[in-house]
């Protein structure tokens, strides 16, 4: 484990950026990114090569930007294609931490299984060992891997919490940092037993690990704000984080400011107003924008 890399992920201003849009969500991304499907796709089939070009393109331009710098950005999350792409004669990751001092992680689970007990787990993710070695290659420093509690089942919730410290700990096998990222549905009813229950869930899990291994953990902005601050403070934990879930930037950002400790790691809302059609001096002043709203409501707090 880097100690650099592990310094600012624990103490490092600024938020996460996630930039790990994978093969199911490409054409949505660069549908908002201004990209019509018809420049990729050919007879009602998308050519996937075209497709991960743009989409690298946008992520490129994005990581490019002055505006994005360590300044307000403590680190970002790669999609594995855009892991194994360069930017500017260097690996992506390898970019990320020698140009801009920002911590690479990598997305590295395949997907959401079918529902099942008011949950989706993760699909099996296949060659996990061969990939965990890539990535250190490439000095990525943590992984993120991502399933969903739809509504309140307990049994599908720790299902969820069991499966993703299992695969975190083969991941703290190759000396990377796993995030844990259960998200919650903001939309469901019942989404505050389910938060609740998720923490317990966690600690009973913490509780139960090896003192030197770390993890970070992704949530929901929670109803409550302070439903993970035993999580926060636990000794294996290096930061929790927090998706926008469907949230507009704004409505994103105003929850966030009141979670004590709990920095952002924004995709859609981080993303959601650059064009593919802009020139360089708009798109860089919507981004900082962007960068500069998420970077206030992750370090400056209401309580």
């Amino acid at each position: 484990m880097d100690s650099q890399k592990l310094d600012q992920a624990t103490h490092g201003q600024g938020f996460i950026a996630a930039l790990d849009q994978s093969g199911g969500s490409t054409p949505k991304a660069l549908k908002g990114y201004g990209i019509d499907e018809s420049v990729y796709t050919q007879d009602g089939v998308h050519d996937k090569a075209k497709m991960f070009e743009l989409v690298h393109a946008m992520r490129t331009r994005v990581i490019t930007s002055k505006e994005f710098d360590t300044s307000k950005i403590m680190g970002a999350i790669l999609f594995e294609d855009t892991m194994d792409r360069s930017i500017d004669g260097l690996g992506s990751a390898e970019y990320l931490w020698q140009r801009k001092h920002i911590v690479p992680f990598l997305k590295c689970d395949k997907g959401l299984a079918e529902p099942e007990s008011g949950v989706r787990l993760m699909k099996p993710i296949a060659d996990l060992d061969a990939t965990l070695e890539r990535a250190v290659s490439h000095g990525v420093f943590g992984t993120k891997m991502r399933s969903v509690i739809d509504s309140y089942d307990p049994a599908g919730i720790r299902a969820i919490v069991d499966q993703q410290f299992d695969i975190a700990m083969q991941i703290a096998r190759h000396g990377l940092v796993p995030i844990l990222e259960p998200e919650c549905t903001i939309t469901a009813p019942d989404r505050d037993h389910s938060e609740k229950l998720l923490a317990e869930e966690f600690k009973r899990h913490l509780a139960q690990l090896d003192p030197a291994v770390r993890i970070m953990v992704k949530v929901s902005i929670p109803i409550d704000p302070h439903c993970y601050d035993g999580l926060r403070d636990d000794s294996h934990v290096v930061r929790v984080v927090a998706l926008s879930g469907g949230y507009s930037r704004d409505e994103a950002n105003e929850k966030l400011t009141s979670c004590p400790g709990l920095i952002a790691s924004f995709s859609r809302a981080l993303l959601q107003d650059l064009r593919a059609q802009q020139d360089d001096i708009e798109f860089d002043g919507l981004l900082k924008a962007a960068i500069d709203s998420i970077y206030q409501a992750s370090i400056h707090k209401t309580c």
